[in-house]
């Protein structure tokens, strides 16, 4: 279970401090939820601070009853955490190297970990693609290696920060369908408010709160139908 008590993010300016993230109590019990809203509406602010990316200046998050401020190791063990661009996360040459760095914890062995590192590829359909540099992957290929090198360590939620906006219309279908079938709970941050509307519940963050929360399919809709109404919120993620 994620639980924001009362979590809220400021940040100091020149003028004081700017309040990113109201502070917002929720629970998130669901195995797919969706956060949407406009950009800078403090949706981002809101998934990083499952485990620890963001920190409350105020309130407490926890992830399964573990305080992501005093216990942020532990959390992230259970938390893996997806980019909107893999190029931040992938940082070893080769694929299979990429996904053997997120194993060095349980394979202590080169070896072992070339070789369970293998078997996560082939697992992603990523097998043939083993040796080869990152840099020549394409879009999908290393959004779904990035996935790889997360889910390699068995984490018990993921939260994926806009995995499709840099992807073609195929690509991000294929990501898309591959994150709603996770076993892990899943908080997703998307613009793509049709594959929002899949989840089983979506939070809509607007101006740093927390504007609707309930069944995706009615919180997308209400989002749909008010869009044009919102205010903008400032660059808060």
């Amino acid at each position: 279970m994620i639980e924001f008590d009362r979590a809220g993010v400021r940040v100091p300016v020149a003028s004081g401090d700017l309040q990113i993230l109201a502070p917002t109590s929720l629970s998130l019990t669901e195995q797919r939820v969706a956060l949407i809203g406009p950009n800078g509406a403090g949706k981002s602010t809101l998934a990083r601070l499952v485990n620890g990316l963001a920190t409350p200046s105020s309130g407490q998050v926890r992830v399964d009853g573990l305080d992501v401020a005093t216990r942020g190791r532990e959390v992230r063990r259970r938390v893996g955490f997806t980019f909107t661009d893999p190029a931040a996360q992938l940082v070893m040459p080769t694929a299979a190297e990429d996904v053997a760095l997120s194993l060095r914890r349980t394979h202590r062995h080169r070896a072992e970990r070339r070789a369970a590192a293998l078997d996560v590829l082939a697992d992603f359909g990523l097998e043939e693609l083993a040796d080869r540099s990152v840099q020549t992957l394409s879009g999908g290929q290393r959004q779904l290696l990035a996935l790889a090198g997360v889910l390699a360590t068995a984490p018990s939620v993921l939260v994926a920060d806009e995995p499709t906006t840099l992807l073609d219309l195929a690509n991000a279908r294929m990501i898309g369908d591959l994150l709603l079938g996770l076993p892990q709970q899943l908080v997703l941050v998307t613009h793509d408010l049709d594959l929002a509307a899949r989840c089983d519940r979506a939070v809509l963050v607007t101006d740093g709160r927390v504007a609707a929360d309930g069944p995706a399919a009615e919180v997308v809709a209400h989002y749909r139908a008010t869009a044009g109404t919102a205010r903008p919120a400032g660059d808060r993620g």
